[in-house]
């Protein structure tokens, strides 16, 4: 990759390789004929010891440029002072630049980022990883928004940004008036794409939150559909001598060619993939190679026929990966998920160093109308794109998009390496201006990676946007998941409505009943989605238990499951599955299918104009609210306790009095003319003080402290029936024991009570 312009240097070399090793087995002869012909040869020190650099050139340099990307981003995350402020992809890019400059100072000619080594090396990486790992619920929720920023902003862009700057070209003077709306309409086609490369370079590091993430990611990979399509379509056009409306509507429907024919040519391949996979369960360490191999596969046949390869390795990835999952090894599936990371980390790093070298090696025209208008134009067309879609969008979606979120997708809207490499692949013939063109791109691949990606964390923080949140999905979350789908699906059912929830639901059973059965061994295919997902936490966390070296101390938590997976002894026979038998889930599938269908018949779509109102619904609303609050009336009346009967009295003897005999306590009518007695009914002299309960301060009546009152405190007795001739409130009775006095706190004034001594508590311990 570091440049085709040595692959002619390198072709003597390796003929003269080639030549070397078919004359190994005739070394006898080939001296006799050498010196026959005449050729003298340099006789060397050591016979076999020399320095050969044209026959390891090529790979030599190949390692030399990866060592050199690995080595930098291992320096960037080991300074955590610089990689917080400047994103990794901007110190890659003056790594080139600097690399660059030095060879060229040297007098050598530094290499470029070829078009042919950008798209068939450097680009499926990152985009196979990005399409295996997707997150595929947030991506088909907001499906319909991503298609729209993808398809109608990118035209937008496009041809808003190709219009404006060929009325600047028009008016820009001698230099730019030659140059035509089609070229200025492939200018545009190229420059409006957001690059997927630079968007995860960015957005993986300020770690936004999941529904802006999968939004302008989700844009950036499916507008390369629009992109290929415009680029293509203008290309060809360049060439004829007259554009008629025919070539205009073909043009208009290649797009659903181009990418939907990608998307088919990745899900052929995904299929065949996961067919594979269901045999490999002798030969484990060829699993991860198919995986690789069919992407790749797809990637190239994609491109064979110009459709969108971007289209078809994302397609490829999320078709396979739930089959290949549940069909290959766990460690081939760890084989895989950093075979993937280690290797687009490295395409990205390359792509973003050979940048910056390609900056410093190519041939520049600088014109300051049309990069500086070029430059402008991007950022209104972008911001005017999202404001006005986001608009419409908001318009059908439950969750809107916020102002805040609006910005982000604007600001967002990163240009990377695509847009440098379509633009390399500009033929001079039919674009004279084609060095300019180039100069403008990489003005905004700068302009966007550096100030847009610098500045991006520090508005997020400020914008206070929300952040995504590291946590692992668990099996509380996936029952609630499934259950909401069934309850959603079952209502659109009910109303008549099929909505996307019934569609989704009709393809998991039609992905259960054939296609799992064809592309899934074993009686994995015949398990339930909740079951598998049990069984890939548990195999989770007994690995993570396994490298975190805890297996020693294993703890309760974790489920015969897992230790089984650690340490396999023998392999079960047959796994008993948590299932019906056939027989009682057909005959429920029966029941329910013929119940809905004659709901289904019976009921009207649901609308909310035409619901008839119930005339009876204000009278009954009234009614319940007045019952609610002569029910909270009526609580706070029981629990009003701090008010007593009377100023002397304590609540807890009036509460006593109240419950025994209210009629004994209610006012009379002659109570005028009576005269009124006063009594403390709190104080020990009182004998109606203790009827009912005995309240006696401990040490009363001159009797000594036991230890268990001493430890209790003040507490509550049942007063049993007194034998005449004793005094019934200081004669302890025989109830008077321990496990009596424990019933209840009392929680008014207790009445007269001894001073604590010096070192005593104010709560007795106990209580």
């Amino acid at each position: 990759s570091a440049g085709t312009g040595n692959t002619p240097a390198a072709s003597p070399a390796r003929s003269s390789s080639s030549r070397r090793s078919l004359s190994g087995t005739g070394a006898e002869e080939q001296p006799a004929n050498g010196s026959g012909e005449g050729h003298a040869k340099h006789r060397k020190a050591f016979p076999v010891i020399g320095i050969d650099y044209t026959h390891v050139r090529i790979p030599f340099e190949i390692s030399l440029w990866i060592l050199l990307a690995c080595l930098m981003k291992l320096g960037f995350h080991v300074i955590p002072s610089v990689s917080s402020i400047v994103p990794e992809s901007c110190l890659l890019i003056v790594v080139g630049l600097l690399v660059g400059g030095l060879i060229k100072g040297v007098g050598e000619k530094p290499p470029i980022l070829k078009s042919d080594i950008f798209f068939l090396f450097l680009l499926p990486p990152i985009i196979l990883d990005a399409g295996y790992f997707l997150p595929l619920r947030p991506f088909t929720e907001n499906l319909g928004t991503i298609l729209i920023f993808a398809v109608v902003g990118t035209l937008w862009n496009a041809f808003f940004l190709g219009g404006l700057m060929y009325a600047v070209c028009q008016l820009g003077g001698p230099g730019l008036n030659h140059i035509g709306l089609l070229a200025n309409l492939l200018f545009g086609s190229i420059i409006s794409a957001v690059d997927p490369v630079a968007v995860l370079a960015v957005f993986e590091e300020i770690h936004i939150n999941e529904l802006l993430h999968i939004l302008v990611f989700g844009e950036s990979l499916l507008n390369d559909a629009v992109t290929v399509v415009l680029y293509h379509l203008f290309e060809e056009f360049a060439s004829f001598e007259q554009v008629t409306i025919l070539d205009i509507i073909l043009g208009f429907l290649s797009f659903f060619v181009v990418s939907l024919g990608g998307v088919l040519v990745g899900v052929i391949y995904g299929v065949i993939a996961a067919f594979t996979s269901r045999f490999t369960s002798h030969i484990r360490v060829i699993e991860p190679l198919f995986v690789f191999l069919y992407s790749y596969m797809a990637y190239l046949s994609a491109e064979l026929f110009h459709l969108s390869g971007i289209m078809a390795l994302i397609a490829a990835g999320v078709v396979m990966r739930p089959y290949v999952e549940a069909n290959i090894s766990h460690k081939s599936h760890t084989t895989i998920k950093y075979f993937l990371k280690m290797w687009s980390s490295v395409s990205e790093t390359l792509i973003f160093i050979f940048l910056g070298v390609s900056t410093v090696a190519g041939h520049h025209y600088w014109n300051w109308t049309f990069v500086i208008s070029t430059l402008f134009f991007c950022l209104i067309a972008r911001v005017l794109g999202v404001l006005v879609l986001t608009w419409f969008i908001n318009k059908f979606r439950i969750v809107k998009l916020t102002p805040k979120d609006q910005f982000i997708i604007a600001y967002g809207g990163l240009r990377g390496a695509i847009a440098f490499s379509l633009g390399y692949l500009l033929d001079y013939k039919h674009f004279g201006m084609r060095d300019m063109f180039l100069t403008a791109i990489i003005t905004v691949i700068f302009f966007t990676v550096f100030v847009q990606g610098m500045t991006i964390r520090p508005l997020v923080d400020l914008l206070a946007v929300k952040k995504k949140q590291e946590t692992k999905r668990s099996i509380n979350e996936e029952i609630h998941t499934q259950f909401l789908d069934h309850l959603l699906t079952g209502i659109e059912d009910i109303c008549g409505h099929y909505g996307h929830h019934h569609w989704k639901d009709k393809l998991n059973r039609f992905n259960k009943k054939y296609v799992k059965k064809c592309l899934i061994a074993g009686e994995r295919s015949k398990e339930p989605q909740l079951i598998a997902f049990y069984h890939k936490m548990e195999m989770k966390q007994a690995i993570e238990l396994v490298e975190s070296g805890g297996i020693g101390k294993i703890p309760s938590a974790v489920s015969t499951v897992s230790i089984q997976n650690i340490n396999p002894q023998t392999l079960p026979l047959e796994r008993v599955l948590p299932a019906l038998s056939k027989d009682k889930e057909e005959e429920i599938r029966k029941i329910l299918r013929t119940n809905l269908q004659k709901t289904r018949q019976r009921l009207r779509s649901y609308n909310r104009h035409t619901l008839v109102a119930d005339p009876y619904e204000e009278a009954w609303n009234q009614m319940l609210l007045r019952r609610q609050k002569a029910r909270q009336l009526e609580q706070k009346m029981n629990n009003y306790l701090t008010v007593p009967a009377h100023k002397v009295d304590s609540p807890t003897m009036s509460r006593a009095r109240i419950g025994s005999d209210p009629l004994a306590y209610e006012p009379k009518e002659d109570s005028e003319n009576l005269p009124i007695i006063t009594i403390d009914p709190a104080s020990p002299q009182s004998p109606e003080s203790v009827d009912l309960m005995s309240e006696e301060p401990k040490g009363c009546g001159g009797l000594p402290p036991s230890p268990e009152e001493d430890e209790e405190g003040l507490v509550m007795r049942v007063k049993e029936p007194s034998s005449p001739g004793t005094d019934d409130v200081f004669t302890p009775g025989t109830s008077d024991s321990p496990s009596n006095q424990r019933m209840l706190r009392c929680l008014s004034d207790p009445g007269p009570r001894p001073e604590p001594e010096e070192g005593e508590p104010f709560i007795p311990k106990g209580q």
